[in-house]
Formats: structure tokens, sequence, C-alpha cells
């Protein structure tokens, strides 16, 4: 008899696994003190929170075989990679593409204080799924092209390869409404140190995972 059994995801050959890791809790924001800026984006350090979730990120992965890390140009995703590419004896690359979203007139920590406050044009923002409803903001478009100009090429580097991608909320978002045609927001919620696993083959991208959280235990709030 012919049989054909179910059989478990097996990654094509030439592709690549990304594990998108969001960085860990960075620094709060204070109105009397606005984050530094590097290239006009908020540059917070890690918060000793953050620095906890960089370590349980790095025990969950250092026993994986993980090929190239890359960070962003930004200190908080360079400081959630540092424990790992410790362990791994990897040096940590910086793809400026994957940097956080730009958010215009609320850059340096204002953006924390408007959403908190529900102001208008962050309920507007989440209705319309853009950020350039924020004055100045970076349009999705715009967004959207810059990250998958920086996924193919760190790709077309890696081909059967792992690669830990230290990188920013709004752009794991991006990159999952992207593989799966949803909404901009649709996947806005990953978590501080979580991570999330898309496959990048020659005809598409596809999810694997999203907000992994199981190495950080329980939440603060719990």
């Amino acid at each position: 008899m012919v049989e054909y059994r179910q059989v478990r995801y097996q990654l094509p050959s030439g592709a690549t696994e990304l594990l998108l890791v969001r960085h860990g809790e960075s620094e709060p924001a204070r109105p009397d003190e606005p984050f530094p800026l590097v290239d006009g984006h908020g540059d917070p350090a890690l918060a000793e929170q953050g620095r906890i979730q960089a370590g349980k990120v790095a025990d969950r992965l250092a026993n994986e075989r993980v090929d190239a890390i890359f960070v962003t140009p930004l200190r908080r995703t360079a400081q959630t990679a540092a424990p790992l590419a410790a362990r791994l004896g990897i040096t940590p690359e910086v793809s400026a593409g994957l940097r956080e979203v730009y958010l215009g007139e609320w850059e340096g920590g204002l953006f924390r204080q408007r959403v908190a406050e529900n102001h208008p044009i962050a309920i507007r923002m989440r209705a319309l799924q853009r950020w350039d409803v924020i004055p100045g903001g970076e349009p999705t478009e715009k967004l959207s092209v810059r990250i998958r100009h920086d996924i193919e090429q760190i790709a077309a580097a890696h081909p059967d390869q792992r690669v830990a991608i230290f990188t920013h909320g709004g752009v794991i978002s991006q990159i999952i409404a992207d593989a799966t045609g949803s909404g901009s927001f649709a996947f806005a919620g990953a978590d501080n140190g979580s991570i999330s696993t898309v496959v990048v083959t020659e005809h598409g991208w596809v999810v694997r995972g999203f907000n992994d959280v199981s190495h950080l235990g329980r939440a603060e709030s719990d």
C-alpha cells in the first residue's frame, strides 16, 4: 500500500532561517530627559531588566546553531546581543536598514508618553496602522522597502544558515506583516527579549514563530 505521511517542516535548500530577537527593555522615558539621538532615532540604553532579558536570550540560544549575528546602529540591540555574541565568539554585524521605525516629532521618548496618554494622534495611528500619522513619522512603504532590502541582503549572504537579528518591535511587526500580507500593526505585540522566526526562501518569506518568550519566565506583572 502506498502511503503519504505528514512530515515536519524542513528548510528548503538555500533558505535562510532568521531569529528575530527584540531588544531587551530599554531605559524609561522621562519628559525632562529626552533620549540621545542617533541619526534622528532615540537611542536609550538597556534598563536593568533589559540586561537580564539579554542574558536569558543568550542562555536560550547559546547551545543552538547560530551562524551570524546582526544588530542595528541603536545601542539597545548591540547591548542585547552582547552576551550571546560573547558566548559564541561571533562579532555582530550592523544592519542600518533594520533600525527602528522613525517616529518624527515623537522621537526621544515622546512616543511612549503620547501612547500612554491616548493622544488623539496615537489613537488615529493605531486605527490606520500607519506610523506617518505622527508628524514627520516614517511612511509604511518606506519602512517596508528598507527592511526588505537588508533582509534580502542578509539572506543572500547566508544561504542554508541560521542568523540571529537583534532588532526592534516595529521592524519585527513589519517583517511579519510583509511575510503574511497582514496589516502593518497586526504583529505589533512582540515583547522585549522575544524571539520570532522567519525563513527566507527564493519563493517568499515563511513565518515559523512569533513572540516566543518561553526563555524569559513569568512576567513581572504575573
